[in-house]
């Protein structure tokens, strides 16, 4: 339930002190609803330190295992932040 999933996010950025490989692991480890909670808290740590916090092996299997423009869609996102 969200009245749950958002704390547990934020706790999870707390813990990991923003990082967000760190938050992703920990929100991982949770379990009951951990995709969502990852995804919050990775989303939110990820966005302020960007693909360079992450370690480059997990960047690298994130791109050979996907057929996605993670590159391309983050420039476009940050073209609608002020």
């Amino acid at each position: 339930a969200s009245q749950e999933s958002v704390p547990a996010a934020f706790a999870v950025l707390a813990l990991a002190d923003g990082d967000p490989w760190r938050s992703a692991l920990l929100a991982a480890n949770l379990g009951g609803d951990s995709d969502t909670i990852g995804a919050i808290a990775g989303a939110i740590a990820g966005s302020v330190h960007g693909f360079a916090a992450l370690p480059a092996g997990e960047v690298r299997t994130l791109h050979e295992v996907n057929d996605l423009e993670l590159e391309q869609l983050t420039g476009q996102l940050l073209t609608h932040r002020p």
